[in-house]
């Protein structure tokens, strides 16, 4: 079968945040641009994290420059992406057993790295956010938020789009050809449809996050990456108004988030293998709640209805064995020393600094196209997409009630999202390009992120979609499966108290009365 054969000056391989934002940038300077994801946009750690939007705080001992990155970062976003930007503001408390002279050193750290840090009398605290611990023995308040990380990545494609850049998602690339210290070309496959592509283009960006070493290997580069897991899980409702750390080094179990209805708490550091083989753990999960009581006690009561992780993609700089003393700051890797002039690795950092991430980027890939023009993203809004609004929890509830019409009925009604909402998303994907499938509508609204994890608005949605005729013969089994999967892999490790019945009654209904055979869904 001949291959499709497309020419561009970038290609941009990644759909995470940082891929998403480079496009943006890219394409606010006037080149054209191609990206690709094997997957769909923000499958790696920009979809796996706690959405915090940092002030810097928790590295000012650990990586005081990679504080002040993200306290820069952090006031640009807020400013420039409101529309993706709740700002909370954030504690850091302190407990009995806590560090002191790290406690007592903090003020002045924070200062250090130009990072806002007031005392607040941890009874004035406790009245603010009546989720903390009684026992708290010092709080200071500080500027951080939170961020929807599919929003931004989202708002960054839609923009980059307008521009006339391509996105070719659900396509995984199978190598490289090269000639003379230059990527001539790169295949690529079609998971859908089977159908390889060739993409020629004057550079090549690897903006593949935790992946970046095996797509630099294919390459032949080589970068020394680390693998750290960390997990998260989400409560049920939201605990706090407030981002609540704990005051004290970067560990395991000190972050409280709040995320639109509900919360999220973590995370964790765990070194794993190979970026595939992430997924939480019960064990992960027991021990991070055990720790996090002494600083929300509520926590041991909460439901919980999720569990996930994400993997932070690393590079090894030296020794040692904690992950969490290697730097959070971003690699920029020109491979001119693995013999490639048109090949770019960029990895590590945070969520928090993606657009500098993208910029620096840019700066180079511009440097070798001859491009001068200058980076727009620090001055220029992220416009608001329509793309991107249903994100947002709380807001199809709003929309459905304004609109008042019998006849727009709830396919999820754990999130409130109507017909008329999924079959706006299924739309605007067929416009794009981009087959609709229940994951890519749940990536761009919040169905299947309620209670019930997708066990009844599932089969909803999938009966809509043989109605509309998305789904033909046994398409929608796949689909059921695909979407239950994901998001049934992250309540196993959450399986005590009610979640057991909930889970009892999925079961029952999924694999009992449909067939989906459960070792088939619960697969790794």
């Amino acid at each position: 079968m001949t291959a499709t054969t497309l020419s561009t000056q970038v290609l941009i391989i990644g759909g995470g945040a940082t891929g998403t934002g480079l496009a943006r940038d890219l394409a606010l300077r006037g080149v054209a641009c191609i990206l690709v994801e094997k997957q769909d946009i923000n499958a790696g750690a920009s979809g796996g994290n706690h959405g915090l939007l940092h002030s810097g705080a928790r590295y000012i001992a650990s990586d005081p420059h990679s504080a002040r990155e993200c306290r820069e970062e952090g006031a640009l976003l807020k400013r420039l992406a409101p529309q993706c930007v709740e700002d909370t503001g954030g504690f850091f408390v302190a407990v009995p057993g806590d560090d002191e002279a790290y406690i007592a050193d903090f003020s002045d750290r924070c200062a250090a790295c130009g990072i806002a840090a007031e005392g607040v009398d941890p009874k004035d605290a406790l009245e603010q956010e009546p989720c903390l611990s009684p026992d708290a023995i010092a709080v200071f308040a500080v500027e951080d938020a939170t961020i929807d990380p599919f929003m931004l990545s989202l708002d960054n494609l839609a923009q980059a789009r307008s521009l006339e850049t391509k996105v070719l998602l659900h396509h995984k690339v199978l190598g490289f050809d090269k000639r003379k210290g230059r990527v001539e070309s790169v295949r690529l496959r079609d998971l859908h449809s089977s159908k390889d592509v060739r993409i020629h283009a004057e550079q090549i960006v690897n903006a593949s996050g935790a992946w970046a070493g095996e797509v630099a290997a294919m390459a032949g580069a080589h970068i020394d990456m680390l693998y750290s897991q960390g997990s998260l899980v989400i409560s049920q409702s939201r605990l706090g108004q407030r981002v609540i750390n704990r005051l004290r080094k970067a560990a395991d179990a000190d972050i409280l988030v709040p995320a639109g209805t509900v919360s999220i708490f973590g995370t964790t550091s765990k070194r794993i293998d190979a970026p595939d083989n992430c997924r939480p753990t019960t064990a992960e999960i027991d021990a991070m709640l055990d720790d996090g009581m002494a600083m929300v006690p509520q926590l041991s009561s909460t439901r919980y209805i999720r569990a996930y992780a994400g993997v932070r993609p690393l590079v090894r700089t030296g020794g040692g064995s904690d992950d969490r003393a290697v730097s959070r700051g971003f690699s920029l890797l020109d491979h001119e020393d693995h013999g490639l002039d048109n090949f770019i690795t960029i990895t590590g950092g945070k969520l928090t600094t993606y657009r500098l991430m993208a910029e620096k980027t840019a700066d180079l890939v511009c440097r070798r196209l001859g491009n001068t023009e200058p980076c727009r993203t620090a001055t220029d809004p992220l416009p608001a997409s329509s793309q991107a609004q249903y994100t947002e929890p709380g807001l199809t509830p709003k929309l459905w009630f304004k609109k008042n019409d019998p006849g727009d009925l709830l396919l999820c009604e754990c999130e409130m999202v109507s017909i008329s909402v999924f079959n706006e998303i299924a739309g605007s994907l067929t416009h794009n390009g981009h087959r609709p499938g229940l994951r890519e509508i749940g990536q761009r609204s919040r169905v299947g992120k309620g209670p019930c994890q997708g066990s009844f608005c599932s089969l909803r949605m999938a009966a809509h979609m043989y109605d509309q005729g998305m789904l033909k013969d046994g398409e929608g089994i796949d689909e059921l499966k695909d979407f239950l999967n994901e998001r049934w892999r992250g309540m196993q490790p959450l399986l005590w108290g009610p979640a057991v019945a909930q889970a009892e009654l999925q079961e029952a209904l999924h694999c009992g009365l449909l067939g989906l055979e459960t070792e088939e869904i619960l697969k790794t």
